[in-house]
């Protein structure tokens, strides 16, 4: 686990900030991982891991977002790392589960976006969950839009694509379609071609 940890946090370390929310938030993630405990698992009840993936399909035209029932709104797709630290493939499988898509692939495995998000405390399965902060790493993946999507009834009411453009419309939360979600879509324009593990699509 050392060995994964030190891996994880030099991959921290090396990823470039995009703008000054990436840098100020790559410092408190460094920070957490030097001075927290068990800060890949939600046993930190104040601040821990989680992933996501932007998901577009092979034209990079349209982003795959689900309704979510905790904060009502179209949003991204992701969860929690629960123990694992290697995080593009808790995007991956985070992905696959809350929209049934099969046919999904890193565009590249590079961290993508970085980002602390504050989660107001909720109700889930039954239990109060407190307010908390998610240290999250966002993975450009890419999907097929022949699979056939399924919503996971647990945690969303709807799955579907988007023009890209109207990822900053549809969703009911003013504070991530202005620091998030246009920040994803703006770095869509700006990925280096060396990055991409291919150029063909499904």
């Amino acid at each position: 686990m050392m060995n994964e940890l030190s891996r994880f946090t030099e991959q921290i370390r090396n990823y470039i900030p995009f703008n000054e929310e990436e840098i100020r938030d790559r410092e408190l993630i460094l920070a957490c991982l030097a001075h927290e405990q068990d800060i890949f698992t939600r046993e930190n009840k104040l601040v821990h891991f989680s992933a996501s993936g932007w998901v577009v399909n092979p034209g990079r035209t349209k982003v795959l977002l689900a309704y979510h029932n905790i904060y009502q709104s179209w949003t991204w797709l992701g969860g929690h790392a629960d123990g694992e630290t290697d995080l593009l493939q808790v995007a991956l499988r985070e992905v696959k589960e809350e929209s049934g898509v099969t046919h999904v692939r890193p565009v590249t495995e590079e961290i993508f976006s970085l980002e602390s998000l504050t989660v107001d405390g909720h109700i889930k399965r039954g239990a109060w969950v407190s307010s908390h902060i998610h240290l999250n790493l966002t993975y450009l993946l890419e999907a097929s839009e022949e699979d056939l999507l399924t919503v996971k009834a647990d945690e969303n009411s709807g799955v579907a694509w988007f023009p890209i453009e109207e990822a900053l419309t549809v969703p009911d939360e003013p504070w991530m379609v202005e620091h998030i979600f246009t920040k994803l879509n703006q770095k869509l324009l700006h990925i280096p071609e060396r990055n991409l593990l291919w150029k063909s699509t499904f």
